[in-house]
């Protein structure tokens, strides 16, 4: 990724756009064909920004299936207590969900406890010492969480208006702006390799125990050299260190400190009045306790920045510090969703959000798949995002527990606020909260089968389902034509269609050619990743002999798609009908790891 192909973003063209983000097209065992046909994809350009302001609705108007969206604060709850995915401890405390499609909250409720501890006993039980109950506190749907890297976006933003403004280039070095960010080896470090993780930088490095003051380890952090072999632009490496060093240089361009140009460039404009840097006294009784900390000499954490290091900054740092709530949150995924602006007031041009979401790192998936990355935003992470996730799926996570995933293609999202280190951070994850919330919404979009004999792979992981039909009869040549919708996670979940020509035994690919629309690509038997969100006309040549047709579903454990779905299934020779058509062959499908789709 080197930075001589880049353009600064305030000239960056939506071309330019979609020329980055087609080298990063879903992997799929598929043949382009003319103009208009190979596997489907989805562009920043596809993205349509509304003009929606927030309100309270219900799930129907909005044309969500009321029955998922109810399951966002049971399955919430469920993590209030151990679970075979978090056996040893509650996956948090107290946490709060919000989800929004079109503009409308259908969902915002809290659960479990904002402080509950008072201190970790010794080990080897690492027990959480509890409050009495009358000093503990509920999570309310205003409870104001830590956000950890969450933070990010917020630095994210202020840089980005920078450069709209003219002050700062996204190819230029940091050097330029901050001298002494060249040492140790950075002077070819550009902002975008910050804004994309691509630096080189070490991820960490403890600077609130190895330095005395903010101004050393302000220091320090800056004059931390590359990692040892490390080239810039050439791998992917999440590192808090690039966004310290991008938050001191918003502050050097700008002559103002970080908290002001959040304040002023996107908490205030977009009314977010609970949102901010180091929260005042008096905003401690909603404020989410956070871990136990006696090695750093703080006791329990509470309405200070969780994060060591923004800690012993001061509190105020590009990776972390900032404190909001639900609500606030989803006025600023709303704002994105609409394209930079809310209520009338703008926080970015609508042609850098669509810059932003552009998966800069597309040269280096090959080596680092999970390397995805707009601007500062996470892209396509299926581990979180789930069904909601597509090439211009976009959002973070933050180390404290939480999350936004944010599908500009429904116009949806959903955050999660979680207190999971309280009291200690080594009682494990709340992922499997953060996929819960994102599969609840996203199985809350419905996709409509086209008869009453759909059928749709069970969402399991680490699981392999198949729907097998045996033909009439053996065929003779022939077509077999079917409905496929699929959504899967990339590389690592399949739907796959195969063949049979002796009776089941064994079973060979079959060479689908799918056409929806305008679009037509053939593809060997097996299709992964972004499916379009669309029902595909699927036909395959059979085989002589063909006795047996089977579709299957492979997921690994890490995250899901929206799933495979497969209806009008029909097969037929000169003969005539082999399965489906005038005849009733429904009942003669052999599901395992199937269901009937009945939304």
């Amino acid at each position: 990724m080197a930075s001589s192909s880049r353009r600064p973003l305030r000239s960056l063209t939506l071309g330019l756009a979609l020329v980055v983000l087609g080298a990063a097209a879903p992997a799929t065992a598929a043949t382009a064909g003319p103009s208009g046909s190979g596997p489907p994809s989805v562009t920043p350009a596809d993205i349509r920004f509304r003009d929606d302001t927030l309100r309270t609705g219900s799930a129907s108007e909005v044309g969500l299936l009321p029955e998922q969206v109810d399951r966002l604060p049971v399955d919430l709850a469920g993590y209030l207590q151990p679970t075979p995915d978090h056996p040893g401890h509650p996956a948090y405390a107290g946490a709060v969900v919000l989800a929004a499609k079109d503009g409308v909250i259908v969902q915002h409720a809290a659960v479990g406890t904002a402080v509950r501890y008072a201190a970790v006993g010794p080990p080897p039980g690492l027990v959480g010492v509890e409050l009495p109950a009358d000093q503990q506190l509920p999570t309310r749907p205003d409870t104001i969480f830590d956000l950890a890297s969450v933070s990010k976006l917020f630095t994210t933003i202020v840089t980005v208006q920078q450069v709209e403004r003219g002050r700062v280039e996204l190819d230029a070095p940091v050097a330029r702006y901050v001298p002494e960010f060249a040492a140790g080896g950075k002077a070819a470090v550009t902002v975008r390799m910050l804004l994309t993780h691509t630096s080189g930088l070490p991820a960490f490095t403890p600077l609130w125990s190895r330095y005395p003051t903010p101004a050393e380890r302000f220091a320090a952090a800056l004059a931390t050299p590359l990692a040892a072999g490390s080239t810039p632009g050439a791998r992917y490496v999440y590192s808090d260190l690039g966004l310290i060093a991008l938050g001191v240089l918003v502050e050097r361009v700008t002559g103002r400190p970080l908290a002001e140009l959040v304040r002023d460039g996107v908490t205030g404009p977009l009314g977010m009045t609970d949102t901010g840097y180091n929260p005042a006294p008096e905003q401690r009784s909603r404020i989410a306790a956070t871990e136990y900390q006696p090695y750093a000499g703080r006791g329990m954490v509470w309405g200070e920045v969780h994060d060591e290091n923004a800690w012993s900054l001061g509190g105020v740092a590009g990776h972390a510090g900032v404190f909001s709530t639900a609500a606030d949150l989803a006025v600023l995924c709303q704002s994105l969703l609409n394209g930079g602006e809310y209520r009338g007031r703008r926080i970015l041009r609508s042609d850098t959000v669509r810059a932003m979401l552009v998966n800069h790192n597309a040269p280096l998936e090959s080596d680092y798949p999970e390397s995805d990355r707009g601007l500062g935003f996470e892209l396509n992470k299926h581990w979180y995002m789930m069904g909601l996730s597509s090439p211009v799926g976009f959002g973070h996570t933050g180390f404290t527990g939480t999350s936004i995933v944010v599908d500009p293609l429904s116009h949806s999202f959903v955050i999660l606020l979680s207190n999971r280190v309280h009291p200690d951070r080594g009682w494990g994850s709340n992922n499997v909260a953060r996929r819960a919330v994102a599969r609840d919404l996203a199985e809350a979009i419905p996709v409509r089968p086209r008869s009453d004999s759909a059928w749709r792979a069970d969402p399991r992981d680490l699981a392999t389902g198949t729907l097998t039909a045996p033909l009439r009869r053996a065929a003779r040549g022939g077509t077999a034509s079917f409905l496929l919708w699929y959504d899967t996670e990339p590389r690592y979940d399949s739907a796959g269609f195969e063949v049979s020509t002796d009776g089941g035994q064994t079973w060979a690919p079959g060479r689908m050619l799918l056409h929806h629309a305008d679009r037509r690509w053939t593809a060997d038997g097996t299709v992964t990743g972004y499916g379009g969100r669309v029902w595909w006309q699927v036909s395959v040549a059979l085989p002589d002999h063909a006795t047996h047709l089977r579709w299957s579903s492979s997921t690994d454990g890490s995250g899901q798609g929206r799933g495979v779905y497969v209806d009008r299934v029909v097969a037929a020779d000169r003969d005539g009908v082999l399965f489906g058509g005038e005849g009733s062959d429904a009942s003669r499908l052999v599901a395992d790891g199937w269901s009937p789709a009945r939304t």
